[in-house]
C-alpha cells in the first residue's frame, strides 16, 4: 500500500474516532465517514471492503488507547501491586465513562466475533497486565500476613519469657495454638488450611466483569438507585475488596 492510500486509510479511522466521539456509533455510517474524510461514498471500500471492517479499524484505536492509559497507571513506581490494580480499574472506567460511544463500538459482539484485525487478541495484553498484578498482590499479601504473623508471636514470646510459661486451668502451659490462628493455620481438623483462592486468570476475568457491570448499571442509574452510593470510586473499592479480600492497613 503506498503513501498516500496509507494516509486516506489512516484518516477514514481518524474521521470515524472523532464521529464516534460526537455523535456515537450509530452515527459510523460509511457514506458519513466518506463526506467527513472528504472522498466519494464509495472510497471507503478501497480500503475496508465491508462496514464491519472499517468498524473494527475504528475500535481498534479505542483498544490501543485503552492499553496505553492502562500502562501508564500501572507503572511500577514504588506503589504497591494493590493501589497498581486499582489505578488500572479506575482508569478503565473512566475511559469507559468518558468515551461512551468507543466503548460501546469496541464491545460489539459481531466485530470481536469477526476476528477481522483480531479485536479479541488486542485486548489480552490488558487481561495480562491485570493478571500480573493480581500475582503480585497475592504475593505481597501473603508476605505482610506472615510478618505481623511473625511480629505477633515474638511479642507473645518475649512477653513471657520472664515469668516462664503460663498455664491454664489444668496447669499445663498454654498452647501456641492461638498465634498459629492468627496466622492463618490451626491444629484442628475442622479448621484446615482454607482452599486456595481462584487461579489469578479466573480472579482478573471476575475482576474484568465487574468493572464491565459497574459502568454500565452505573451509567443506566440502576447502582445508584439500589445502592444509595454517589460514589462510583466505592464500588469499584467494593470489589478490589471482594476479589482481593480487605485491603490492610
Amino acid at each position: 500500500m503506498g503513501d498516500q492510500e496509507g494516509g486516506l486509510r489512516a484518516r477514514l479511522v481518524a474521521v470515524g474516532v472523532a464521529l464516534v466521539a460526537e455523535e456515537g456509533v450509530q452515527a459510523l455510517t460509511l457514506r458519513e465517514i466518506a463526506r467527513r474524510a472528504g472522498v466519494s461514498h464509495g472510497a471507503p471500500r478501497r480500503y475496508f471492503p465491508t462496514h464491519r471492517e472499517l468498524l473494527s479499524a475504528i475500535a481498534r484505536e479505542g483498544f490501543a488507547r485503552v492499553a496505553a492509559e492502562a500502562a501508564t497507571a500501572a507503572a511500577d513506581d514504588g506503589r504497591g501491586a494493590r493501589e497498581r490494580i486499582a489505578a488500572v480499574c479506575g482508569s478503565y472506567i473512566r475511559f469507559a465513562r468518558e468515551h461512551r460511544g468507543m466503548y460501546e463500538l469496541m464491545l460489539r459482539h459481531d466485530l470481536l466475533e469477526s476476528g477481522y484485525l483480531g479485536l479479541r487478541s488486542v485486548s489480552l495484553p490488558l487481561f495480562d497486565l491485570l493478571t500480573t498484578l493480581l500475582i503480585e498482590a497475592r504475593t505481597e499479601t501473603e508476605a505482610e500476613t506472615g510478618s505481623r504473623a511473625a511480629t505477633a508471636t515474638g511479642a507473645r514470646s518475649g512477653a513471657g519469657s520472664d515469668d516462664g510459661p503460663r498455664t491454664g486451668s489444668d496447669d499445663r502451659p498454654e498452647a501456641a495454638s492461638d498465634d498459629r490462628s492468627e496466622a492463618g493455620f490451626d491444629d484442628g481438623p475442622e479448621s484446615a488450611p482454607r482452599p486456595g483462592a481462584a487461579p489469578p486468570r479466573v480472579t482478573a476475568g471476575a475482576l474484568w466483569a465487574n468493572l464491565h457491570g459497574i459502568v454500565q448499571l452505573w451509567e443506566w442509574g440502576a447502582l445508584k438507585l439500589a445502592t444509595g452510593e454517589d460514589d462510583i470510586d466505592a464500588l469499584l473499592r467494593a470489589a478490589l475488596d471482594a476479589h482481593l479480600g480487605p485491603e490492610q492497613r
